[in-house]
């Protein structure tokens, strides 16, 4: 169909009008028919074309499901389709939506489905649970969830999305279970992230830095931030449904959290796992701070490359002020009374400034004659001793001789731990050179990188230096390259509880779904470190201790490791006075109390989440009734960072894992398989989908953020041809249900957000498929057992028969994949239920039989009626789980609405969710179904092949196979009669009976479909269309042949081209053998029809 038509008439057209493939989710062309999706205004001319044409013909009296122009008014003026008129939500908020009046609109538009709905279900309550009903239930009869808790910083993207959508849709699914249920949702106050946002923001307003403020000013300013701007998040949340308990909202750094986060410090250093040393770790130039291993983004380089350092001012040898990286930079120290040179090679010069040792191999006859001497160091006449370590040094790599930098590098500070080498530090917290930098103090530290190198030359010790592959470490905060330092910290010792966590995944009480991640998880834990925990921030959870000295005492510095001892740890200023008096043998007034100014990690609060928003370490009612919760759902990128810690400190402090199982949903990246970035440009904010969103706002977005020029335009290419006419108007059913069907795929999501606008198109076709059989059940009033007493009724014909075991099929489906946590699967079997069993077969077959109102017919309708009733509700309690809104707005208009009885829940989400009865399932009326099926598209498919008008009642013949098939076409003729447009359907009739001028389609070895074309086709207009079809076809097909038989054409063109080529050519030529076929075959039933 080439011409684009409204959004009721395309949700309304039949398989006749509409080709859809079994099964299959919408397309992006079906999407791009919707004007609602598509940003359109106006009708096509060849619709007003139409329209005109239909001008004056009388509206049929009976409602048509699946037919063309369904619901649209035909005038004697031609019109183009009016804007969408603006909604306004009339609804007071927190009460219930009044739909009795609000008429039935003729097509979906999701904000006013979505409207109220939301606000109702909050202030209803539904989305708590009382711990006292929750308290002694099974693990198989609770649910409870704690959300991955997101930046305060920031707004969610699609990724979170994907989470929210996956674990609304487990939550609801175990609310209509009946099961106690709680989602409980909070924010994480990002340390790091929040501290820079806020800074920025100060600079920006004042020009004054943090600390010009001073840290309770600043920290003040943090926390107004915060009540300002962390709200988004939260209103994201809702508009795309999730049904938490925002009465337990909790943020890490509350009153509650806090009292936590003291609590399991005290405890880890209590039970001896928590201490202060003086360690090389990780450290941030740009924050000034400390970084834990995990938090390191690492960049492969294949040799010499320059970078942008932003804490330089800039390299004054390059003209884009970067400087160079991926080098080998080899120099050599003179040998102590001797004019022999040692050479030694690096990839960071400027460290050679802290240099205490060059190590060579014991076994290395080179340098035998240089055991126990010593080396100079050119600038500040250190004498540096040449040490022999087998560990460390390669005889075969370079000179066989290696600086050691105890105090810059990992591998050389155990070697220094080794041999007992002095660590100097040469670096200040912001990365300039010390005092101990001698003539390169003050500069930052790759400036000086540049001129050690001049002043090695100057002294004609510089060698030279060559391309070398290497891996630079990035802090995943700030981008800032880093450097090793050794600085005074706070560490827990996680060996024991890191065994505790693999052992509980070995032993299956842990289970990882999917499974493979379990080698990430022992990979990690198996090799554990012992956890950096302290950060050199204001924003944060300030450590819990003090260091205590008496007044007056001189010399006692908190630095010097020897006072380790003065370090109190405590719950409270309190409680470390009382234990300095113990210490120090005086009283309070003598006493001088400093608390560490340092904060702790982020990840320690986020680690606590599962038992600190409970009230733990209070033994709570919650803690009691919903503690262990049941299933921590995130991204597989945060398994370590998150889920490992709340694992191991939650069997450490609480001797109970926090969750039975771990479900790992795939990662979200962009239709090209790049992930989601706003350094690329790509994220999406989930409220551009649900509320729809112009190109000019995407573009403009482009050009507020952070990204270089280049990559501003390439963006903004990319969006331009993705979203030419902006995103539409999907609403949060859409997004959720498309996200949820992406999740098929493997371990990574490659999210085309045109499939997404497509599943728009599927909630239109379900509003349709509602409304319309609304007016089939307009006269009918179901009971409260509606189900059982259909099935006992007697009076069910096959079609019945088959609808309501195609729902206990589906629910069959549905219940076990979410079980399984099969999202996507889950998502098709409700998608082909109503798309394939619902609208394109049962209700069809149903409107005979609904529009027969003689009393010998009364109970088929009824049973028709009650069948479609059944039909229809619960396959929207399937589907509310993943589309909440729209399916509580119909729920809602069904009828019989609030009659059923006491035990009739008030809304969709408290209503039982379906499960499959197996007594309901029958196997042999679906066989039989799917018989009849076939042949109702064998029928169309000849309607299709001989351009058989709608109005055009035809003749078939049906030769089938005796048995079952033979009795399925029997007894479901009028069933073929319906669908097929048949004035009549001969089942094995004798062959002598069968006209000669018939179509024909073989459907399988056991059917064959013929249709009476007599009299029905223009043999002379058909053949000369597929002539003029022929004439077309060859042109394109003669030049493609001359293309591939030029000169030159295997030598020139590449694989790919040829082989699209050769693809090409063969479709041309099936294209032009169809066609011969088809034209031959009108001329033999013309000459056969001139006969008879």
């Amino acid at each position: 169909m080439s011409e684009k038509v409204d959004e009721t008439e395309l949700a309304a057209m039949s398989l006749d009008d509409k080709a859809t493939t079994e099964g299959a989710a919408p397309t992006t062309e079906t999407a791009a028919a919707d004007p609602d999706a598509a940003g359109e205004k106006k009708l096509s001319k060849n619709q007003l074309k139409k329209l005109a044409k239909n001008k004056g013909k009388k509206k049929k009296e009976k409602p048509q499901w699946n037919q063309p122009g369904e619901g649209k008014k035909k005038d004697d003026k031609k019109k183009v389709a009016l804007p969408k008129p603006e909604f306004v939500n009339t609804t007071p908020k927190g009460q219930k939506k009044d739909l009795s009046q609000t008429p039935m609109a003729d097509a979906y538009h999701p904000q006013a489905v979505e409207a109220a709905w939301q606000d109702w279900w909050e202030e209803s309550g539904f989305y708590s649970c009382d711990p006292a009903f929750a308290e002694g239930k099974s693990d198989d009869e609770k649910f409870v969830m704690v959300i991955p808790p997101p930046n305060v910083t920031g707004s969610l993207h699609l990724g979170h999305a994907l989470t929210a959508a996956v674990e609304d849709t487990l939550t609801r699914w175990h609310r209509m279970q009946g099961h106690a249920t709680l989602y409980i949702p909070g924010t994480d106050h990002a340390g790091i992230a929040t501290q820079s946002v806020v800074e920025k923001m100060i600079m920006k307003q004042s020009g004054q830095t943090r600390h010009d403020l001073g840290r309770e000013a600043f920290t003040k300013q943090v926390w107004e931030w915060k009540a300002e701007y962390g709200n988004r998040i939260t209103n994201q949340l809702r508009r795309l449904g999730s049904s938490v308990d925002w009465s337990r909202e909790r943020f890490t750094m509350d009153d509650m959290c806090s009292k936590a986060v003291v609590e399991a410090f005290n405890r880890f250093h209590e039970d001896g796992l928590l201490y202060r040393s003086e360690r090389l770790g990780n450290w941030s130039c740009a924050l000034k701070s400390a970084i834990s291993d995990i938090e390191v983004d690492s960049i492969d380089l294949e040799g010499r490359t320059f970078l942008e350092v932003k804490t330089h001012k800039g390299n004054p040898h390059d003209s884009k002020g970067r400087y160079e990286f991926g080098v080998l930079t080899s120099f050599a120290y003179p040998i102590e009374d001797s004019e022999e040179k040692l050479v030694v090679a690096t990839t960071r010069l400027e460290t050679m400034l802290g240099d205490t040792a060059v190590a060579i191999h014991p076994e290395d006859p080179r340098y035998t004659h240089l055991h126990g001497k010593h080396v100079i160091h050119p600038f500040n006449g250190r004498r540096i001793p040449i040490i022999c370590d087998a560990t460390l040094v390669d005889m075969e790599f370079g000179t066989g001789a290696v600086k050691i930098t105890p105090a810059h590098d990992p591998n050389d500070y155990e070697c220094g731990k080794r041999h007992k080498l002095e660590f100097i530090t040469v670096l200040t917290l912001d990365g300039a050179i010390n005092h101990n930098g001698s003539q390169f103090e003050g500069l930052m530290r790759y400036d000086a990188r540049i001129a050690v190198q001049e002043a090695l030359d100057e002294k004609g010790l510089y060698i030279g230096k060559e391309p070398n592959k290497m891996r630079l470490g990035l802090c995943s905060r700030s981008g800032d390259i880093l450097e090793p330092m050794i600085t005074l910290q706070w560490y827990v010792n996680c060996n024991g509880m890191a065994k505790q966590a693999t052992d509980a995944v070995r032993n299956k009480e842990l289970k990882i779904v999917p499974a493979d991640h379990e080698k990430t998880w022992f990979h990690w834990l198996d090799n554990i470190r012992d956890w950096c925990v302290s950060r050199q921030l204001w924003w944060g959870h300030q450590i819990p201790a003090w260091f205590a000295t008496k007044k007056g005492e001189k010399g006692v510095l908190k630095t010097d490791m020897a006072n380790n001892n003065r370090w109190l740890v405590a719950r409270s200023e309190e409680d470390a006075y009382i234990k300095a008096e113990a210490l120090l043998g005086c009283s309070r007034e003598d006493i001088v109390l400093e608390r560490d100014e340092d904060v702790l990690d982020t990840w320690f609060s986020s680690g606590l989440f599962p038992f600190s928003v409970m009230g733990w370490p209070e033994q709570s009612d919650d803690l009691k009734a919903f503690y262990p919760t049941s299933l921590l759902e995130t991204g597989s990128d945060i398994l370590f960072f998150w889920v490992a810690r709340m694992v191991m400190m939650g069997l450490h402090l609480t001797d109970k894992l926090p969750f039975h199982t771990v479900y790992l949903h795939a990662m979200v990246r962009d239709k090209d398989g790049r992930k989601m970035s706003k350094s690329l440009g790509n994220v999406i904010d989930p409220l551009e989908v649900i509320s729809g969103c112009t190109l000019d706002t995407l573009l403009e977005k482009l050009e507020g953020g952070n990204l270089p020029p280049k990559e501003v335009v390439r963006a903004k290419k990319d969006q331009e041809a993705d979203f030419p006419d902006g995103i539409p108007e999907c609403g949060s059913d859409a997004l959720r249900f498309g996200l949820l069907a992406c999740t098929v795929q493997a371990r990574d999501v490659n999210l085309d957000m045109k499939r997404v606008v497509g599943f728009r198109m599927f909630c239109n076709k379900l509003w349709n498929a509602t409304r319309f059989a609304l007016q089939f059940v307009s006269d009918f009033q179901p009971t409260p057992n509606m189900l059982e007493d259909l099935m006992g009724s007697g009076k069910m014909a096959m079609r019945d028969k088959f609808i309501i075991s195609r729902l206990m099929a589906c629910c069959e489906t549905v219940n076990d994949c979410l079980a399984n946590y099969k999202f996507g699967d889950a998502q098709q079997a409700a998608y082909t239920y109503w798309m394939n069993d619902v609208c394109d077969v049962y209700l069809e077959l149903i409107k005979p039989v609904v529009y027969d109102m003689s009393d010998e017919n009364k109970d088929s309708r009824w049973a028709a009626q009650a069948a479609l009733w059944v039909a229809i509700e619960a396959g929207l309690r399937i589907l509310h789980p993943m589309m909440p809104f729209v399916t509580e707005e119909l729920w809602q208009r069904l009828p019989g609405r609030g009659t059923l009885g006491d035990s009739e829940p008030e809304t969709i989400m408290l209503a039982k969710f379906p499960v499959c009865n197996d007594a309901y399932r029958n196997v042999e009326c679906e066989a039989s179904m799917e018989t009849t099926m076939n042949i109702i598209r064998a029928c169309r498919s000849l309607r299709q092949q001989y351009n058989i008008a709608n109005k055009v009642l035809t003749h078939y013949f049906v030769k089938i196979a005796s048995g079952q098939p033979e009795d399925a076409a029997k007894s479901q003729t009028d069933d073929i009669k319906t669908l097929g447009k048949a004035a009549s359907v001969d089942i094995n009739l004798d062959e002598v009976a069968i006209p000669k001028s018939v179509g024909i389609v073989v459907v399988d070895e056991a059917t064959t479909v013929l249709m009476d074309i007599k009299g029905l086709v223009d043999y002379a207009a058909e053949m000369k269309k597929l002539e003029k079809q022929l004439t077309k076809t060859t042109g394109p097909m003669k030049q493609l042949e001359t293309k591939i038989t030029a000169t030159g054409y295997e030598e020139n063109v590449s694989d790919e081209v040829k082989a699209t080529n050769t693809e090409r050519l063969d479709a041309l030529k099936k294209k032009m053998a169809d066609i011969e076929a088809a034209i031959t075959n009108f001329k033999n039933l013309a000459a056969l029809e001139e006969t008879s």
